[in-house]
Order: structure tokens, then C-alpha cells, then sequence
């Protein structure tokens, strides 16, 4: 039983629970005795969590991440931090890597430090969206403070989730390669994260709306790596493809390193496009055109609705879905 099981079972808020933990005026005396026969019929007995909700002492907000050297990372982490400056709030940051044991330490780790909420800054943490084991540790967490879960999508009390919508995006991009005469379309990804597997899911639904075949020879995993990713296609001679969709701008940038390896033109012999939209995109020549998923709107989201939630001013959507938007440069022809 924690305070959130008490807040529902009383009709009243985490807010409102906390008051009444921490003896505050700001209740009326029903209220606060409906809570408090709530409280002893269930023996609930109150954390520091609870106590520092109500006193509102903490002004922290823990930040896990899964490896802030990976420059979409990065920039998420900035973005956050940032943000969070804005509203007078400190933050911790807990770089955890990718393993679900060292995931679930990391968060277990920074519940410690007495934070207001947590950010899961990944669509890592949502692991492949198909196992509900994979992600009972942030179920765990929500039990002491708010999650928040960027780009990814999980079912729980006080989880709030906000992604981008990589379905749709892949969807629309692979629909107008094929409606421009590409056929043989090269899906190149680095990871089985529910945004990987989103991203994954809208090419093969435009190849099968199309009447095309899903191959697996054209789904390709690999590091994200410019030089090793042009490594690996000049070394599968196997490969048979027209055009590229990526799931980073780096594992695009290495087809694009490719097509010049193979003195092929872009996009007339070779359509290329990357995700995210970051400065890679433009760094290479020619320019790549990518995918748009809005990372700092996203951070930016998650704070406005992570300080509605803790000044008890609104009630974040359980999931909130953001529209992408592919930036077109000179790697595509349509």
C-alpha cells in the first residue's frame, strides 16, 4: 500500500494525501478525515516521499538516461535540464546503459536521493513493448514519485508517456519512396526499443499497402557507426536495394558514405533518408533528409506537464502522441 493506492481509495489527490501526512491547513476536516480512516484501515504508515510531496522540499527531479556520450541523448538531457532550470528545479542524472538489470539499478539508485519525479529519457525503457515484465521496475518506481517516459509507451498508475509518432512517420516516408518508383527499400536500424520496433512496424505495413514483400534480408541491424555501417553494405554483396530508411541520421550518414565508396548518385541512384534531424544531417554531403521527432518539444512537454502534475494545477494524459515531420534535403527525389 502506498500513497497513491491511498489517494485513490480516499477520491483525493497525492497532493492532498501529503497534506494531510504532514498535518497541513490546507484541508477541510472532512477531507483530511476521510484520509485518515483510509490510512488506518489499510496501515499505512507514510514515507519521506509522501512527507516531502506535501512540504514540496525537494525541488529535484531524477534524470536516467541510457548513455549521455550518444549525441540524441545528449541533447535530450540538455533539453531537460534546461527546462527544468526555468522552473527553479535541480536535477540528478544517472547514466544506466542498455541492460534491464543495470536499468533497474540505476532507477532504483536515484529513487534514493529523495527526487519529485522521474524522467526516463529513452524508448529503452519501454524495452520492445511486448513483454509487460521488462518494465514492472518502472511500475515499481511509480509507486514513490511521477514517471515520466520519453519515447516510449507503458501502462501504469502515475506513468506519464510521451513519444513521437515513429509509426506514422516511417509509414508516410517508405509510402512515398515506393509511390516515387522505389521498390527495394534497405531498413537500417541499431536497436529493438519500442521506438526501433515502431519505426520497423510503419515500413513493413507501407510495403505489405503496397503489395511489396516485408524481406528480411532488407531489415538490417548494426552498430551505429558511420564507417562500420558503410563497411557492413559494402561487404554484403547479397544486398539488393534502390533506397535507404533509417533509424538515426549516423546509421544514414553511413549509406551515404556507401553510395560514394560505390560512385553512386543521390538520390538519382541511391534515396536516402536518416531520423532525428540532427546537425549529422547536415554535415554530410549531399545534406541528408530526415526525420523530425521534435526531441526538445518533447523535453519541453514533459517538464510543462511534470510541474502541472507536482503543483497539483493539472493531470498530465496517461500517453500523448507528437506528430513527426520529415525535413526534406537533396538524399531524396520525391
Amino acid at each position: 500500500m502506498n500513497i497513491y493506492d491511498i489517494a485513490k481509495l480516499a477520491g483525493v489527490s497525492i497532493a492532498t494525501v501529503s497534506r494531510v501526512v504532514n498535518n497541513s491547513p490546507n484541508v477541510s476536516e472532512r477531507t483530511k478525515q476521510r484520509v485518515l480512516a483510509v490510512m488506518e484501515e489499510h496501515h499505512y504508515t507514510p514515507n519521506v516521499f509522501a512527507r516531502g510531496l506535501g512540504l514540496d522540499s525537494m525541488k529535484t527531479i531524477g534524470i536516467v538516461c541510457p548513455d549521455v556520450r550518444d549525441a540524441y541523448v545528449a541533447g535530450l538531457v540538455a533539453s531537460l535540464e534546461g527546462r527544468l532550470r526555468e522552473y527553479g528545479y535541480d536535477c540528478i542524472l544517472y547514466c544506466s546503459g542498455y541492460k534491464k538489470e543495470k536499468k533497474e539499478q540505476a532507477v532504483e539508485l536515484i529513487l534514493q536521493k529523495r527526487i519529485d519525479a522521474l524522467v526516463l529519457a529513452g524508448s529503452t525503457y519501454a524495452g520492445g513493448g511486448l513483454q509487460k515484465k521488462e518494465t514492472d521496475y518502472i511500475r515499481q518506481a511509480a509507486a514513490q514519485v511521477p514517471v515520466f517516459v520519453m519515447n516510449g509507451r507503458i501502462d501504469g498508475e502515475n506513468i506519464y508517456c510521451v513519444y513521437s509518432s515513429d509509426y506514422q512517420a516511417t509509414y508516410e516516408t517508405a509510402s512515398a519512396m515506393i509511390e516515387s518508383g522505389r521498390s527495394k527499400i534497405l531498413f537500417l536500424t541499431d536497436s529493438h526499443s519500442y521506438s526501433a520496433n515502431k519505426k520497423l512496424e510503419g515500413y513493413e505495413a507501407a510495403l505489405r499497402d503496397h503489395g511489396l514483400p516485408v524481406l528480411g534480408s532488407r531489415k538490417l541491424y548494426t552498430k551505429n557507426q558511420v564507417h562500420y555501417v558503410r563497411d557492413i553494405l559494402l561487404a554484403r554483396k547479397d544486398l539488393d536495394f534502390d533506397s535507404v530508411l533509417a533509424t538515426d541520421d549516423g546509421l544514414a550518414v553511413g549509406a551515404v558514405k556507401y553510395a560514394h565508396a560505390r560512385r553512386l548518385q543521390i538520390p538519382k541512384d541511391l534515396c536516402i533518408v536518416g531520423y532525428n534531424n540532427s546537425e549529422l544531417a547536415v554535415c554530410c554531403e549531399p545534406e541528408l533528409s530526415s526525420i523530425d521527432n521534435f526531441a526538445q518539444e518533447l523535453c519541453g512537454m514533459v517538464i510543462d506537464e511534470m510541474m502541472g502534475l507536482l503543483r497539483e494545477e493539472t493531470t498530465p494524459p496517461a500517453h500523448k502522441e507528437v506528430a513527426c515531420h520529415l525535413v526534406k534535403r537533396c538524399s531524396t527525389d520525391f
